[in-house]
């Protein structure tokens, strides 16, 4: 039992015991103590490393926990203000909102590294010092463009190879192609999908949780009490 005790130091209720277990033998077991004390914060330190890991791979993605405020779309955006976005794609990239929730979106289909480079390559034309712009440059690379790269983009061979020539002294539109590339991907086959994703359909009050829906009144054939036909809206 004592060994059980020392192995899994959880089971605390038997402390009293397990500390007379290692007094009966003297000095020379001393250490004793000291070793369960360092097995059991080695095993804390594994376990908040495990939860650690686990909520930054849980809030990766939206759809993981519908809790999560990377799934709730903002609240204080108009439903005539969300129509708006369905004018076009460049029209739902000028508001700040549409580019949020479309972000919210590309998330529950892990492609959100699209619109992430866009907008890191929209930041990057606005750079001034050389300095910066190498800098920046090199984070593109590195996050979005290289192969096995942690938010990998989906371009061809010859468009990466190019911006990998060019990586020893970028300059501003050495990312123009590939974002112009991921500018047409997320156009023409993620825009029209977000039209229609729950996400959008709450912003525009027509379909999700809280929606106000209508009925069309009909109208139907009622009789007086004279027993004439008149024509009169019905109940819902």
């Amino acid at each position: 039992m004592e060994t059980l005790l020392f192995l899994f130091p959880q089971f605390n209720y038997m402390g009293p015991k397990e500390e007379a277990y290692f007094k009966m033998f003297g000095p020379q077991h001393s250490q004793a103590p000291k070793m369960k004390d360092d097995f059991s914060r080695q095993k804390d330190k594994e376990r908040k490393s495990r939860l650690s890991l686990f909520l930054t791979k849980s809030g990766s993605h939206e759809n993981v926990s519908p809790h999560k405020k990377t799934n709730t779309p903002p609240s204080n955006i108009s439903p005539e203000a969300a129509l708006q976005w369905s004018d076009s794609f460049e029209e739902l990239l000028k508001h700040s909102d549409g580019v949020e929730s479309f972000s919210q979106f590309l998330r529950t289909e892990f492609s959100e590294e699209n619109i992430e480079f866009w907008l890191a390559c929209e930041e990057y034309k606005t750079i001034d010092s050389e300095t910066k712009l190498l800098s920046k440059a090199k984070y593109i690379y590195t996050v979005h463009i290289e192969t096995e790269a942690p938010k990998e983009v989906n371009i061809d061979y010859n468009t990466k190879m190019a911006i990998q020539k060019v990586m020893a002294k970028p300059t501003k539109s050495c990312f123009e192609a590939a974002q112009i590339k991921i500018y047409s991907l997320m156009k023409k086959d993620s825009y029209p999908r977000f039209l229609n994703s729950d996400i959008y359909l709450r912003l525009t009050r027509r379909k999700g949780p809280g929606a106000t829906m209508f009925r069309r009144r009909s109208r139907s054939c009622v009789f007086n009490d004279r027993g004439e036909a008149t024509n009169e809206p019905s109940a819902w």
